[in-house]
């Protein structure tokens, strides 16, 4: 069984699962790629045009089932990184949300910051860049929505495709990395909340519309 991804003192070099050494970090798509279907995951994905925003890519989107998400790449108190992960028609208050992570505020981090850590440029932002964070600068919060959708859909490091994983898959990707998502609820009036998963699980409504129509965000 393929055990988690482990960083030696190298920086940015990861151990292949036979023992040997890999090429130096940062992961790039094919490499991103091949190193989870090595671990045994079955992503899918799509090439498509490039997409910049998430305002485009409506009629791309429709054709993929699934949640497709949004990622903010931010800077917080004291310099702290967050990659904020939700899906695409989410409502994230930065100003609530700086509150919730005891932040005096966030802001956009650079792009400098943005390839050091995720090995992506703006545009390409991705919970799958968490590949490249090897020092574990960044810190991850998770859209409850994605958390409990049944399929999530990522740029696999490059907005010119959209890579599917089922929700196990995507657990398990978390899993190698060593990594465990703060998981967010923003659907409330009263503001984004921090919840167990275990504890507080998603009702199946509040998740049923995993595929975005013509009007919700791209």
């Amino acid at each position: 069984m393929p055990q988690p991804l482990s960083y030696p003192v190298a920086p940015h070099a990861v151990k292949t699962y036979d023992g040997g050494m890999s090429l130096p970090a940062p992961f790039d798509r094919d490499r991103l790629l091949a190193w989870m279907a090595e671990a045994g995951l079955a992503p899918r994905t799509h090439d498509h045009p490039a997409v910049f925003r998430v305002d485009q890519g409506h009629a791309i989107k429709a054709a993929l089932p699934g949640a497709h998400t949004k990622n903010l790449f931010l800077k917080g108190r004291g310099g702290r990184l967050w990659l904020v992960s939700a899906r695409q028609d989410t409502t994230i208050d930065l100003k609530r949300l700086a509150k919730l992570l005891d932040s005096d505020r966030l802001s956009f981090a650079s792009e400098e910051a943005m390839v050091g850590t995720l090995g992506v440029t703006p545009g390409s932002v991705t919970a799958l860049g968490l590949v490249n964070d090897a020092e574990g600068r960044v810190s991850f919060v998770l859209d409850r929505a994605l958390w409990t959708a049944d399929v999530v859909n990522f740029h696999p490091l490059t907005n010119t495709a959209t890579t599917a994983l089922d929700q196990p898959d995507f657990r398990r990707f978390l899993g190698l990395l060593e990594r465990t998502p703060l998981i967010v609820d923003f659907s409330g009036e009263e503001g984004p909340r921090i919840v167990d998963p275990v504890a507080d699980p998603v009702p199946h409504d509040h998740v049923a519309g995993n595929t975005p129509t013509p009007a919700e965000e791209a």
